[in-house]
């Protein structure tokens, strides 16, 4: 019996190979056997694939690849290639397309159309056989996802370890690649458009994509260099520095005559403290650069920078007045009013506020009438003790927006709020504080509510101050200097048995602190209660307290 079963195994084998298309024997040497391992080195998975370029881009299964931090391909000849970089991925279908590093690879060719039920579809294995086959299957039913493309149900008897192996036409065209079966040992097997996976590519915000962060083998920058820009710009806030580092390194490589690259790696070098490597790739940038004044401005952008945070670490070749002229160069290439806003910040990091300020009223008088214009102008007006005019460019600044404000104005509004009180104008202080409260509403903290609460009281807003410090100690109930605050408004406005609690419980959280006893001694002696008052005027005194001996020799 088991010969007869032999001989029947044979004669179908037999007539299986014999009845092979032509393309076969060359075809088989695109497929290969991929090989997933972790970062330990332990294997994730082994599944399939093909090649779908000359330059080592080949299309897969995309469940081996999760949590991978490696992959090898093995060619039908044995040869080993080490898995690049990502192309793209979609989990939906379970497809991935990657590169490998080899100097050249056997692609098989991606139907250009789709096949349609009742044609024939042909299954290559992987196989390092010298006398390979591929297995004969009908498709039973083709539809359409994405417009475009076909998922196919084929009827066929495969092997258990075919997983993403190719479907091909009669042509030796790849139509499919198949996907794992739904049971053990069926004859239904399905199929996903292999011109579905060779068109996975990267866009800008890939390096934010769900699917791909599922693997930590690299991803490969876009083919675009728009979009590729844009994934260094994505990355920068994202990726630690090596990743980064790393990311900025590939960006150079595949784009070479691109400015940006040796701008994010100067960046990169002055963090380091590398300032040499950051001026010679400035260099290269504004050599290769198309747009020669943006090169110029980020050259001045960066030295300024350096200056303003790492001033200590000197560097010879750059100053701010070299900021300052490059800043001058950039504006002789395109005139536009970003390139003077950045040398009047040079000139204000400098003290010379004058020069700041001539530039940003030249700006003002050219039509550049922005809230940071208004602002930056009220800013050197404000360390020039011009209180007039730094007030009346703050309510310029404010003017830009119409009310009822968005969030953009916040800045400015509490800007000027600030600078009202500062001048004793409170009232409209307290109205501009109300303004950002209402902007702002889910972010103002417990000290926002303890400044406007001096405001109010500043201005005799006794009622308003009472509410914003209960707010602020709402917010905070163990910060003893509202406690303190609140106590003083109410000794303020005669509430003492409001006061001597209020002072309790400060002395109660802070009892080393001499306010608690300062305005506890305060309100007894104005409620009448003159020798506890003195007492804790003096326990004040002890700790420290300037105002207390005053208080002592007014009510002893």
């Amino acid at each position: 019996m088991k010969r007869i079963f032999s001989i029947i195994a044979i004669f179908i084998i037999c007539n299986a190979v014999s009845a092979q298309p032509d393309w076969v024997k060359k075809a088989v040497n695109s497929v290969f056997t991929v090989k997933t391992f972790s970062a330990d080195g332990t294997m994730i998975s082994s599944s399939n694939g093909f090649f779908v370029s000359e330059d080592g881009e080949a299309i897969s299964n995309f469940t081996p690849f999760k949590g991978a931090s490696r992959a090898i391909v093995i060619d039908a000849h044995g040869k080993e290639m080490e898995v690049e970089c990502i192309l793209g991925a979609n989990d939906t279908y379970d497809v991935v397309k990657f590169r490998v590093v080899g100097k050249r690879t056997v692609p098989l060719p991606i139907a250009s159309a789709p096949s349609q039920e009742n044609e024939p579809a042909w299954l290559l294995p992987y196989s390092a056989s010298k006398n390979p086959y591929a297995l004969k299957g009908e498709i039973s039913k083709a539809e359409t996802f994405n417009d475009t493309y076909a998922y196919y149900t084929i009827s066929l008897d495969a092997p258990e370890n075919a997983i993403s192996c190719p479907f091909l036409n009669d042509k030796g065209e790849v139509i499919g690649l198949l996907q794992q079966p739904a049971k053990a040992h069926s004859t239904i097997y399905y199929a996903v458009s292999a011109g579905f996976a060779n068109d996975l590519k990267m866009n800008g915000l890939s390096i934010n994509d769900a699917t791909l962060k599922k693997t930590y083998i690299k991803k490969a920058l876009p083919e675009d260099l728009d979009q590729a820009i844009l994934t260094m710009y994505v990355a920068g806030s994202t990726l630690d520095s090596t990743m980064y580092e790393n990311l900025v390194e590939d960006f150079i490589k595949k784009f070479p005559d691109a400015a940006d690259g040796y701008i994010y790696r100067a960046q990169i070098n002055v963090n380091a403290n590398r300032f040499d490597n950051a001026d010679q790739d400035m260099q290269q940038a504004i050599k290769i650069a198309d747009k020669k004044d943006d090169a110029h401005y980020n050259y001045a952008n960066l030295i300024y920078l350096k200056e303003i945070y790492k001033g200590n670490i000197p560097y010879a070749k750059w100053n701010l007045d070299k900021a300052a002229d490059e800043a001058d160069e950039a504006y002789n290439i395109n005139p536009i009013s970003v390139y003077r806003q950045l040398k009047a910040k040079v000139r204000m990091a400098q003290k010379r506020y004058d020069d700041a300020y001539n530039i940003y009223k030249e700006l003002i008088d050219g039509g550049e009438h922005t809230a940071e214009t208004f602002f930056f102008a009220a800013r050197c007006k404000e360390i020039l003790n011009d209180t007039t005019s730094m007030l009346a460019l703050l309510d310029s600044a404010v003017n830009t927006f119409t009310k009822p404000y968005l969030k953009s104005a916040a800045p400015y509004l509490i800007a000027r709020a600030q600078a009202l009180s500062k001048a004793g104008q409170y009232r409209k202080a307290v109205m501009d504080y109300n303004e950002y409260e209402k902007l702002m509403a889910s972010q103002v903290n417990d000290n926002f509510y303890y400044i406007r609460s001096q405001t109010e009281t500043d201005g005799n807003m006794f009622q308003q101050a009472l509410n914003d410090i209960n707010k602020a100690i709402e917010m905070s109930p163990q910060s003893e200097v509202y406690y303190a605050e609140k106590a003083s408004i109410q000794v303020r406005v005669g509430l003492f048995e409001e006061a001597i609690a209020t002072s309790q419980e400060c002395i109660r959280i802070a009892p080393e602190l001499s306010d608690g006893y300062l305005f506890l001694g305060l309100a007894q002696c104005l409620k009448g209660e003159k020798d506890e008052g003195i007492k804790n005027l003096e326990k004040a005194k002890e700790l420290g307290d300037g105002q207390a001996q005053a208080l002592i020799e007014k009510y002893k």
